[in-house]
């Protein structure tokens, strides 16, 4: 059943974005330089719209601006129609032609296990122009920041499970080789790997009292061991090239999580290449599992 817009009761759009923007900043400048205002305008618009619905939105914190319990009820509901807004509006712009499939995925996951394999798909769908957007920050795929991500985790709300995501403590081969005790030996681990530092903490490989180097990325972390300075644990399917060259050695697997790396499509319309390409992550995934190197 559709929904008929009453704009009478609908305050500016303006106010709601400066509101939106307040909020989800936690200050008013930031709001201003976010939409190219005053620091007043930002503050005239909420303080209207805080007349207009009745309610007080945001009041002073220590350390700025904060939304009141129905502020952050708004707030959230604005953020979420802004999202939608923006990716419809990117998806009638992309309408006109067709861009690159954007794809979001970790920087290690695109190194280690999807580069080495890609070439196959350029070679069967030339006509697919794929665009890599690695970072370790999610994608916000409900602004249309991508067309589809590629994260590791227990799942989201309409992803599909490609890999399981078992890990492995690794080591360079001469460490390995003498057998180091995990609990005396130093870990590295990158600061974005927090699920990673909770499996080796639940398996009993690290403490409170563990030597543990944070790298700011995990190319280092990967360095850092094949130099044999340590230890790291990292997902099978990030370290397979390595394990199977012999540049680490897995001197653990620990047992299954549950958690995989998962295909999370945009909410917008999809890009049509996408369904080539996800029915090409499948093959390459199956495969994986297939050997047992992803299982």
């Amino acid at each position: 059943m559709s929904y008929r817009m009453d704009w009478k009761r609908v305050p500016s759009l303006a106010a709601l974005r400066a509101f939106e923007a307040a909020a989800r900043t936690g200050s008013l400048s930031a709001a201003a330089g976010a939409l190219n205002v005053t620091h007043a305008a930002i503050s005239q618009h909420v303080r209207a719209l805080e007349r207009e619905v009745g309610a007080e939105l945001l009041h002073r914190g220590p350390r700025g601006v904060e939304a009141t319990e129905t502020g952050a009820t708004l707030a959230a509901a604005l953020s979420d129609g802004f999202g939608r807004i923006a990716a419809g509006v990117e998806a009638a712009r992309r309408a006109r032609g067709v861009g690159p499939l954007r794809v979001a995925v970790t920087p290690t996951f695109a190194e280690n296990w999807l580069m080495p394999r890609i070439g196959r798909f350029w070679a069967a769908h030339p006509e697919v122009e794929v665009a890599l957007l690695p970072s370790t920050a999610l994608a916000d795929l409900a602004a249309g920041k991508a067309d589809v991500a590629i994260r590791s985790g227990r799942g989201w709300p309409g992803s599909e499970c490609l890999l399981s995501a078992r890990y492995a403590v690794v080591a360079a081969p001469a460490l390995a080789a003498a057998d180091p005790d995990p609990a005396r030996t130093c870990w590295y681990i990158e600061p974005y790997s927090d699920e990673i530092r909770r499996f080796a903490e639940a398996a009993g490989l690290i403490d409170g009292d563990s030597c543990v180097h944070e790298q700011p990325s995990n190319a280092l972390t990967l360095a850092a061991v094949r130099a044999g300075h340590g230890l790291s644990a990292q997902t099978l399917p990030n370290v397979e090239a390595e394990l199977a060259a012999g540049t680490l050695v897995a001197i653990r697997i620990l047992e299954e999580t549950g958690a995989g790396y998962h295909l999370v499509p945009a909410p917008a319309p999809p890009h049509p290449g996408l369904k080539p390409f996800a029915a090409w992550l499948r093959r390459e995934a199956k495969g994986v599992e297939s050997a047992g190197a992803g299982a």
